[in-house]
């Protein structure tokens, strides 16, 4: 990944949405961002934006700030102007089709109905981007609406943090080592290595 890599993580702005599953993203960069004593985030491309290394690669770290549905405005602003390949740009999601704990790595694909993921592809004209989705399971009853904006429940987050540290160690693999060897060692055990 020499050009550079993009790690969006999705989520809503303001600490009303900070606890919410929907904000897994968001939660997920933070780690990567606080594993590399990186702080300053940055106002820019409709987000908080913040660069570093990883394995001797430039990572460019970016929360949108546009709310969900709109995440592609931001996200195509920052693949244009650092012109990352369609390849390099990888999405954090929480993904409501695996159960909670489980992380899968996925290239291109469909949306599955994810308004943020949606967006990127509409707005990059491309679904090649990577994606590692973070199972936060459908509810039990209630509106799909209403859960995903939910905070993470008492047994979730008695896991969340160790879920938060698995997803940054699946970037760190797939800038480190590659695709290939990410999906062959994250997406057999659920996201656990």
């Amino acid at each position: 990944m020499e050009d550079g890599v993009l790690v969006v993580g999705l989520g809503n702005p303001g600490p009303q949405y900070a606890k919410n599953r929907h904000n897994y993203g968001f939660l997920v960069l933070d780690e990567i961002a606080d594993s590399a004593a990186m702080a300053g985030w940055q106002e820019k491309f409709s987000g908080q934006f913040l660069r570093t290394n990883l394995a001797g690669n430039k990572l460019l770290l970016l929360k949108p700030m546009t709310y969900m549905n709109l995440s592609g405005r931001s996200v195509a602003r920052a693949v244009h102007f650092f012109r990352i390949p369609i390849e390099n740009v990888i999405v954090l999601h929480d993904d409501l089709d695996l159960p909670y704990d489980e992380i899968r790595i996925k290239k291109g694909g469909g949306t599955a109905g994810h308004k943020g993921i949606a967006s990127i592809a509409q707005e990059l004209g491309d679904t090649g981007f990577i994606r590692v989705r973070m199972g936060i399971g459908r509810p039990v009853r209630g509106e799909v609406v209403n859960y995903v904006l939910d905070n993470f429940s008492i047994e979730e987050n008695a896991t969340l943090v160790e879920n938060v540290i698995r997803g940054a160690n699946v970037v760190n693999c797939i800038v480190s080592c590659g695709l290939t060897t990410a999906m062959n060692r994250f997406n057999k055990r659920g996201g656990k290595s």
